[in-house]
C-alpha cells in the first residue's frame, strides 16, 4: 500500500505501525486524513509520538473519525467530557492488565479509541496489541466450523459491578442490559473476520452448557496471547495510539507500580457488530 502524505514504520507483519510526518495539533488537509484512515484500516492500530496537542486537539481529531461517546463508569477530564482519565500510582494499582476489547458491553460498542500518554514512569507501562483477524485465521478449521453463528453475552458488571452500590447497580444493569454480539464479527469496513469475545467482559456463549461454554471460550481468548498476532508499544510523552476496536484486543501492562501513570483516552462510538 502506497503512501504520499505520510510515513509508515511497521511494528509487526500485521498489527501496528507508527506514522511519521503529520502534526495532529494542526488542521488535517482530506488527503492526508484519508491516508491516515487507511493506514489505521490496514493496520488495526496506528502510534504517533511528539504531539505536544491540547485536549481540544485531541477530540477533534477522534471526532473526525464518527461521534464520541462518555464512558460512564470512568472518571473524565474536568470540561472534557469526552476525554477519559486513566491515572494509577501508589494509590491506585492499574487493573488493565487483561487481554480486551472495550465495551463491549454495550449494545453498540466503540469503532476505536485515540489514547494519549501524559505522565509515564520511567520504565514499564507499554501496551500490547493483538489482531483478531489472525488470530481467527489461526484457529483451526474445526474450531470455525464450531463458532459459525454463535453468538456470546458481553457484562459491564465483570469489571465495574463491584465498584456501585446495589442502587446504582440497578440503574446501570437499566441502561446497559448485557447485550449479546457474534462470537466471530465481520469488519464494516474491511470486510475482515475476528474473534469478538474478550475475557474482560464476555461471560458465556448462547445456547452452551456452562463447561462447553468456558472451554471454547478460553481457547478463542487464548488465540489473543499468542506473540505472533501481537505488536508491543513503549510509551514516550506526548505520544497517541488509535487503536480500531472491532479487530484489536490490548493488554496495559501493569509493571510500573508504585510510580505513576496518566493517560487520556476519547473513545469514537461504533456500530452493533454482525
Amino acid at each position: 500500500m502506497t503512501y504520499r502524505r505520510i510515513e509508515l514504520k511497521l511494528l509487526s507483519p500485521t498489527i501496528g505501525a507508527e506514522i511519521h510526518g503529520v502534526d495532529l495539533g494542526e488542521p488535517l488537509d482530506a488527503d492526508t486524513f484519508g491516508e491516515i484512515c487507511r493506514a489505521f484500516l490496514d493496520r488495526k492500530v496506528i502510534f504517533f509520538r511528539g504531539q505536544r496537542i491540547a485536549a481540544e486537539d485531541h477530540v477533534a481529531f477522534a471526532r473526525r473519525f464518527g461521534e464520541l461517546e462518555v464512558h460512564p463508569f470512568a472518571p473524565h477530564k474536568k470540561g472534557h467530557p469526552e476525554v477519559m482519565v486513566l491515572r494509577h500510582g501508589p494509590d491506585d494499582r492499574a487493573r488493565e492488565n487483561t487481554w480486551h476489547s472495550d465495551v463491549t458491553w454495550r449494545l453498540e460498542p466503540s469503532l476505536g479509541s485515540v489514547l494519549r500518554a501524559i505522565e509515564l514512569p520511567e520504565v514499564g507501562g507499554d501496551t500490547l496489541f493483538s489482531d483478531m483477524n489472525a488470530a481467527w485465521e489461526g484457529l483451526s478449521d474445526e474450531i470455525r466450523r464450531r463458532t459459525e453463528g454463535l453468538t456470546a453475552v458481553h457484562d459491564f458488571t465483570r469489571v465495574f459491578g463491584g465498584h456501585l452500590g446495589a442502587d446504582a447497580l440497578t440503574k446501570k444493569r437499566a441502561e446497559f442490559p448485557p447485550a449479546e454480539h457474534p462470537v466471530i464479527r465481520t469488519h464494516p469496513e474491511t470486510g475482515r473476520k475476528g474473534i469478538y469475545v474478550n475475557a474482560a467482559f464476555t461471560s458465556h456463549i448462547v445456547g452452551m452448557s456452562e463447561a462447553e461454554s468456558r472451554s471454547l471460550l478460553q481457547r478463542l481468548y487464548r488465540q489473543a496471547w499468542i506473540p505472533e498476532t501481537q505488536c508491543r508499544f513503549c510509551w514516550e510523552p506526548d505520544s497517541i495510539a488509535l487503536w480500531d476496536n472491532r479487530m484489536t484486543q490490548h493488554y496495559a501492562v501493569s509493571d510500573y507500580f508504585p510510580k505513576v501513570r496518566r493517560m487520556e483516552r476519547v473513545t469514537i462510538a461504533g456500530d452493533r457488530p454482525v
